[in-house]
């Protein structure tokens, strides 16, 4: 984005702001009928326990939504949540504007104090949700991000052609490559394959059983390439139970080490150094799409609660086809 786009957005979130300030809402006093200040963190703290322990959120989640509600905290230190209004809010929606956040950024803390603020209503410690008065700008439209089948070929070879460390396990570049093939073969989050434990891998039935979010669980099918490498890497490294895939130490890898090991293999292919894990995934399901695989399925295998959330792979198949169209025919 240019020097003059960033301050156009800024002079956009300025006039946005006094527009919504000046919205008729409820005032401190007219919400603050609990006269008594409540200790922020325990509210905090029982809140994250009732997303863990009562609704089973990932720890990613409660991660990101404590992240959330600290930024609030810090914004007004001294204020209690129950003293909170909705110009509190609005007053920090316009600091994370001129600070350059971006739109999806910001609806994300905002959703996260939302269902903050729901909690705290349905627990009667506010009357009502402040945050209901708080309008957020609306997200913008992108298109996700996806590499070619050639790029993909390049990426997933880099385990095996790269060089060993002397240092790592002699199975470690077998680990790397059943991870980046089973990325790609199952379209899988970053989250649910590095969760995944050996009993949830049937090679017989070609699937493995994969927890999402919300707790949804799914069965989605491993392609034949991808049980290769996890047949060899679970050989050599004598993986019988327990955590799929391990490290040096033979415990659990985690979500860091699993991206960065990406990161590593995306730089010795010489593609964008953008490409996270997630792009893995769209690029999983724009090329079932481009292959004619029906929305629904997509759907299905992506684990999507709503279809919507999956309709955005099809705006980047269907601009591929007028590009295609344009170039191709004669009359274009």
């Amino acid at each position: 984005m240019s020097w003059r786009s960033q301050n156009l957005l800024t002079v956009a979130g300025l006039v946005y702001i006094s527009e919504t300030m000046s919205r008729r809402s409820p005032s401190r006093n007219s919400f603050n009928k609990l006269e008594t200040p409540v200790p922020s963190d325990l509210l905090k703290e029982e809140f994250l326990e009732h997303l863990g322990e009562g609704k089973n959120y990932s720890l990613q989640t409660l991660k990101a939504y404590g992240q959330s509600l600290e930024q609030f905290q810090k914004f007004r230190p001294q204020l209690a949540w129950n003293h909170a209004t909705a110009d509190d809010f609005r007053a920090f929606l316009f600091e994370m504007m001129k600070k350059g956040r971006s739109r999806a950024t910001i609806r994300l803390t905002f959703s996260a104090l939302r269902s903050f603020f729901n909690y705290l209503t349905a627990q009667d410690v506010l009357p009502s949700n402040v945050l209901k008065f708080v309008s957020l700008p609306k997200l913008e439209k992108k298109l996700p991000q996806f590499l070619t089948m050639p790029q993909v070929s390049v990426l997933l070879d880099q385990p095996i052609v790269q060089i060993k460390s002397k240092q790592a396990p002699g199975w470690m570049h077998l680990r790397d490559a059943a991870i980046l093939e089973l990325f790609y073969s199952s379209g899988l989050r970053l989250a649910e394959l590095a969760s995944l434990d050996v009993k949830d891998l049937d090679p017989i039935g070609e699937t493995v059983r994969v927890m999402g979010k919300g707790s949804r669980e799914r069965i989605v099918p491993v392609g034949g390439l991808a049980l290769e490498a996890l047949s060899h890497y679970r050989h050599q490294a004598n993986v019988q139970s327990g955590p799929l895939f391990l490290n040096k130490s033979l415990k659990r890898l985690g979500h860091r080490s699993i991206w960065l090991l990406l990161k590593k293999y995306v730089q010795a292919a010489g593609l964008p150094s953008t490409l996270s894990p997630h792009k893995l995934r769209h690029s999983f399901a724009t090329h079932l799409l481009d292959n004619g695989a029906d929305l629904r399925s997509v759907q299905s295998l992506l684990g999507h609660a709503s279809l919507t959330t999956t309709q955005i792979y099809t705006h980047v198949t269907t601009d591929r086809l007028k590009r295609a169209y344009d170039a191709a025919h004669p009359r274009a």
